[in-house]
């Protein structure tokens, strides 16, 4: 990773992509989404969470 790489919280990636805190836990389990755990709590990059919204990008039609 870059220097300079904004983390986000678990609360602050569900607001943002709009799921529940145990929808985004999940993501991190199942390993959909990086995340590097700091102390008890997890921390994942934006560039992490925009490279999952790519990958389950669904073309409706």
């Amino acid at each position: 990773m870059a220097d300079g790489t904004t983390f986000l919280t678990v609360a602050e990636v569900a607001e943002q992509i709009r799921v529940s805190k145990m929808t985004v836990y999940r993501l991190v389990h199942s390993g959909e989404i990086e995340a590097i755990r700091v102390g008890r709590s997890f921390r994942v990059s934006e560039e992490a969470v925009r490279a999952y919204l790519e990958r389950s990008f669904y073309e409706a039609g």
